[in-house]
Parts: structure tokens; C-alpha cells; sequence
């Protein structure tokens, strides 16, 4: 619902009264125009009418300024302050408002302006049809809240849920543009039709025949159902007879005073109807068409910087409908690639052909879909000949299945995750279900290091999705003695008040249990590997099933780095088994000096002659950077954590 009394819109200063609803005086400057030059069937061009970028904020402000001057109170346009919320409208083709603290008037115009796709001077002109706000010095509270008239039906009280300056330009924008669109507006006004259109709201004063060329004229029309008849025209500064309404007539002459001919732009018009992030891309659909032409027109993508070319030669018979006699041919949908990970601004212009100009279309803040891959190697399992592998992963920039590299110790292979896996399709939608992996890998009996590795797509780089070291089982007489320990670091579970370190370690030189060294941060204990481990003995019979490793750890709560070695016996050095970074829960706002140092060992890279470890690391009592010492095999290097 929407006001639409037909002589509401003009300064409340006259001494007229017309119908019982309130006095009004005429449009400044109205003696310039002619009532013969009004066309009731093109008050304004769509160009003059869809238009996101029609008046700068600066532009906006600086009208009213010129307009009020020197303000009597707090209410005044030129002054006015309003909080606003974030605000979605429930249907319509708006973007979402994002509201701030202490917004100006001119502020809300003109981001309204650019959510809608209606023009500031189409705003600027209904605020002051409506109820003189343009011009007042002096308006109070009760004129301000219903400062468009929406939710103000000739025929009844106005709709308190409509109350409020911000919710009124907002809520108004939001009508013209839902009555322009070709999908979401009435159909009871015909484009390119004959309509009957009424004089006044009395049925007595009839109505005439309009033919209607335009979605915008039809906008005023749904927004203000009666046209001025001869008695309205034939004086344009004041009054016309008991038949004659004023909220069209008021619009024209108040547009032509303030902004020149609201007929004479020609630029091209349109809608973004989709908008929306998909994998690797961001993707837009509506239609766009220039009034000169039939022609499809060319638009222009923008993601942030980057441009691209389309055609908006798609059939749109629903546009056609609209706007008969310029072709069907105007619709667009395409796809551009993300340019950068996190939000992007996309905007879509329309090219013009003939008089007139580009416009903008609008912009919508997206974020991409893209990136490094995702996943995890959910399993590695020893078995006869080799090793059974699984797990999945998902490339953010592409639907598709990525590669995946297998490697068992320096030997690898490559498969598609392809597979099934509907759990994963659940928590990723837009990317379906064939994304998991699983392959047997041939393996020799013993100890082996398994990773998987996926492939990147676009943006990003290759991922790790973990490492496992597994036991193929086998026959094993005896391992070669004059060896560095061998084991593994299997678990480290956390508790409130420490950890529970699992594992096994055998030494190749002797077949009694070895001791390990625990570290927590810096912090070690010494323990033996004698627990009973019959999996080990079935791999490694003659050293017997002594080997294993379960030992509760103290730790205090908060994060923690966990390492376990095995000690060399015999011929060799000491080998390290493995680390695992945990965190004990607990309050630890802040870390005490007098601690060993902290970090994490966040990847292990493979490539032909050695590996990249990436991680961090510090020192609670300095902000130096501190060494550190890297560790393949029994062989140590010495580094700096200064990256």
C-alpha cells in the first residue's frame, strides 16, 4: 500500500483546501512548463527512472542544502540524522541496505539509490510530492515518518509497520523497482497497451484511455493511480477543479524545475536478477536493453579490477512483453572467473547504443569460492602385499574431481577422487558427492610413511591431507642390525591435567625393551617401551612383543608440543618417532615468562631432493626470533624461526 491522494506533494504553505485532506501551494517555478507538453502516457523515461548512480551523496546533500537553507528544528533533510539497520526487504528486486549509526538523509537517498537501481532525483521529486520534505524548514515528526506516503492508502489509516524516514525511502525504492521488473510487477497496467487510468479517486470523474510506454510511467501509476485531467493542466501553479488530482502532474513539473526533462535520457536499462558465488566463479543473470535499439546490447563484468565482455542475447519473451517492438533478445547469464580468495565487489554495466550513456547495473560484495584444496587422508592400513588407503578432497575453485598423489615413502602414485562419498556432498552442496578416494598401495612387509597430496586447481597451492606411518605385515627374521631405533608415535591423547603418550619402539641391535625420551615443549622424561604389543611381535618375531608405549605425561593446560624419541642402543643415533601439537584446556589468557618455547610443525612438502617444512615457533620470554632444529631421521640441522 502506498499514498497516493490526489493533492498531496506540494509545500504545506497555501491556503487551499481540496478534498478535505490538506492545503497545498504550487510547484516553484511550474509557469515555465505547459500543461500540453505533459504526456500522460511517458512521464519519465526508465533511463531518468532505474538509475543506481542518477546523484553523488555530495550532490544529494548539496541539493537539499540549496533547497531548505537555514533549518527552524532537527527534522529538516538538509540536518536530519537517522540510526539505521541492515535491512533485507522481504521480496522485490533491492539488495540488502547496510544500515549504519547517525546516517544523513542524503547518505540513506543515496544508498538506497544504489540498492534499487532508483534514481535520487526520482526520490528527491516523491519526497516533496508527497509532503514538501525537499523544501520544508520546519517539518515535524508526524510528516517525516511517512515521508513517501508508502503504507498510505487513499481509502484508509496509514500502516504504522511503515512508520520512519529510512523505512519510507527504502520501502518506496523497493515498490518502483518490484513494479519495473518484468517478473515481479502487477499486470494490471499494460506497457505498450491502451490503459484506463482514473482522474480521481471518485468513480464519478471517470477516467481516460493512456497508452503506456514505459515500465517507469507504469511505476507512477501503480505508486499513484490517477492522471491530471484538462482542468489540472490548464493551471500547473495551482488548482484545477473537484475532478482534478495533482501527484503525477506534481512529479512532471517538479522533475522538469529541478532536473530538466524527465523524458529526454536514453540510456540503457536493466536488472541483475542473480547474483551469487559459485566454484571458481561468480556468476550474474538479468537482462539489459538500450530504447534506440532492438539490438542485443554488450555488458561489461567488473570483478574488483578485472573486466569482461558478454552479450545480453539471451531470449527474454517476459522483457519483449514490456517492452514491445525492441526484439527479445536481452537477456544475459554468464559466469566470471574469481580473481582473488575472500570478498570481491562485482558489477555489471550496461553498453550503450545510441544517445545517451553506460550505466551501471549494480554491484553486489560476493565471497569467491576458491582456494587451496581441502580434505583429509581418513585412513592407511597395513595389509597383505601393501597398504589400503582413503579419504577425500575438494578444490574450492572447481565441481569437479581433483587428483590426488599417493606416496608410499618416496614412491607415489596418482589417482582421481572421484568416488563416492555423500557425507562430504552433505556438507559441501555446491560441489556434489564424487569426491572421495581410495586405492591399495604395494608395499613391502615392514614400517612405511604414507602421504596424500591434492592437486590444486586455480587459486591456492597443493595441500597435504596427512601422513601416516604404517606396519605391513610379513615375514621379518631380523632386522639388520647396526640400526637406528625404529616405531611410531600413534596417539597422544589429552586430558585436563596432562597426556597420555601411545606408541612402540624396538631397537634392531637387541631384542630388549629401549628406553624413550618424552618431550613436552622442552620439558622430557624418560620411559621404557616394554608394553605388550603382539602386532609388533607378529612383523618383527625375533625381537619378540615387548615394544610397545603407553605413558601419562603431566602438562599444564594450553597448547603444547609433543615429541617422542627412541634411543639407540647399539650402532646409530637416537630416532625421532614422531610430534604432535595439542592443546590441554584450560584458562591461559596469558603466557608466562619462564616457559619453554611454543609452535607447530604445520606441513612436510616432498619433492625429488629433500622436503620443505613450514611451521612456527617461539619463546614466551622474548619477541626474538629463536632457533630451531630439524630432524630427518637421526640427522639434525640447525635453523631460524624468522620467517
Amino acid at each position: 500500500m502506498h499514498l497516493s491522494s490526489v493533492v498531496r506533494g506540494f509545500a504545506v504553505v497555501g491556503i487551499l483546501s481540496l478534498v478535505g485532506v490538506f492545503m497545498v501551494s504550487a510547484p516553484e517555478r511550474a509557469e515555465a512548463l505547459s500543461g500540453s507538453d505533459f504526456d500522460a502516457g511517458n512521464i519519465i523515461s526508465d533511463g531518468a527512472f532505474y538509475s543506481s548512480d542518477a546523484m553523488s551523496q555530495a550532490e544529494i546533500q548539496g541539493f537539499l542544502d540549496a533547497k531548505i537553507g537555514t533549518c527552524q528544528n532537527s527534522l529538516c533533510l538538509n540536518v536530519l540524522k537517522v540510526d539505521t539497520p541492515t535491512t533485507t526487504l522481504a521480496f522485490g528486486t533491492c539488495f540488502t541496505y547496510p544500515g549504519e549509526a547517525n546516517e544523513s538523509a542524503a547518505r540513506i537517498i543515496f544508498k538506497v539509490q544504489q540498492a534499487c537501481s532508483i534514481s535520487a532525483k526520482v526520490l528527491l521529486v516523491t519526497l516533496q510530492k508527497e509532503q514538501g520534505l525537499v523544501t520544508s524548514r520546519a517539518p515535524t515528526a508526524s510528516v517525516l515518518r511517512k515521508a513517501l506516503g508508502q503504507g498510505c492508502p487513499d481509502t484508509a489509516a496509514c500502516d504504522s509497520a511503515f512508520y520512519g524516514f529510512f523505512i519510507q525511502v527504502f520501502s518506496a525504492a523497493r515498490q518502483f523497482a518490484w513494479y519495473g521488473n518484468p517478473q515481479g510487477s502487477h499486470t494490471s497496467i499494460k506497457v505498450g497497451q491502451y490503459n484506463p487510468v482514473r482522474f480521481h479517486p471518485n468513480a464519478d470523474c471517470g477516467s481516460g484511455s493512456v497508452l503506456i510506454s514505459n515500465r517507469a510511467t507504469a511505476a507512477l501509476y501503480y505508486y499513484t493511480p490517477y492522471q491530471p485531467n484538462t482542468a489540472a493542466l490548464a493551471n500547473l501553479g495551482g488548482i484545477g477543479d473537484a475532478c482534478s488530482s495533482y501527484g503525477n502532474r506534481n512529479f512532471w513539473v517538479y522533475y522538469n524545475n529541478w532536473f530538466g526533462s524527465p523524458t529526454g535520457n536514453r540510456n540503457p536499462i536493466g536488472n541483475i536478477e542473480v547474483s551469487s558465488a559459485t566454484p571458481g566463479a561468480f556468476r550474474v543473470a538479468g537482462w539489459v536493453l538500450d530504447p534506440d535499439t532492438s539490438e542485443p546490447l554488450d555488458i561489461h563484468v567488473y570483478v574488483d579490477a578485472l573486466g569482461s565482455v558478454h552479450t545480453a542475447n539471451q531470449t527474454r519473451n517476459d522483457v519483449a512483453n514490456i517492452y514491445p517492438g525492441l526484439g527479445v533478445q536481452h537477456g544475459f547469464d554468464v559466469s566470471v572467473p574469481i580473481v582473488s580468495t575472500g570478498v570481491s565487489n562485482v558489477c555489471v554495466y550496461g553498453m550503450n547504443k545510441g544517445p545517451g550513456a553506460n550505466v551501471l547495473l549494480g554491484c553486489q560484495s560476493m565471497t569467491a569460492l576458491g582456494g587451496s584444496p581441502v580434505g583429509y587422508l581418513d585412513s592407511a592400513v597395513g595389509q597383505t602385499g601393501g597398504i589400503k588407503v582413503s579419504g577425500w578432497s575438494i578444490d574450492p575453485d572447481v565441481a569437479n574431481p581433483v587428483d590426488v598423489h599417493l606416496y608410499v615413502d618416496a614412491i607415489g602414485k596418482a589417482i582421481s577422487a572421484n568416488g563416492v562419498r555423500a557425507d562430504i556432498g552433505k556438507s559441501y552442496p555446491l560441489y556434489g558427492n564424487n569426491h572421495g578416494f581410495s586405492a591399495d598401495l604395494v608395499a613391502s612387509p615392514g614400517s612405511h610413511d604414507v602421504c596424500a597430496y591434492a592437486l590444486n586447481v586455480g587459486l591456492g597451492g597443493t595441500t597435504v591431507l596427512g601422513c601416516q606411518t604404517v606396519t605391513v605385515p610379513g615375514t621379518v627374521p631380523i632386522i639388520d642390525q647396526g640400526r637406528a631405533p625404529i616405531g611410531n608415535l600413534e596417539g597422544v591423547a589429552v586430558a585436563s591435567d596432562g597426556v597420555t603418550v601411545t606408541g612402540w619402539a624396538l631397537d634392531p641391535d637387541t631384542s630388549s625393551s629401549i628406553p624413550v625420551h618424552v618431550y613436552v615443549d622442552s620439558v622430557g622424561g624418560a620411559y621404557t617401551a616394554n608394553k605388550n604389543r603382539a602386532d609388533i611381535a607378529a612383523v618383527y618375531p625375533a625381537y619378540g612383543a615387548l615394544h610397545g608405549l603407553s605413558e601419562k605425561v603431566a602438562a599444564a593446560p594450553g597448547a603444547h608440543n609433543v615429541c617422542v624419541y627412541a634411543i639407540n642402543t647399539g650402532a646409530g643415533g637416537h630416532s625421532l618417532l614422531g610430534c604432535k601439537s595439542i592443546t590441554i584446556p584450560g584458562n591461559t589468557q596469558v603466557v608466562d615468562q619462564g616457559r619453554a618455547p611454543i609452535g607447530n610443525l604445520e606441513g612436510v612438502a616432498v619433492a625429488s631432493d629433500g622436503v620443505m617444512v613450514t611451521g612456527w615457533a617461539l619463546d614466551p620470554d622474548t619477541s626474538s626470533s629463536i632457533p630451531v632444529h630439524v630432524y630427518v631421521d637421526s640427522v639434525g640441522g640447525a635453523y631460524t624461526a624468522n620467517k
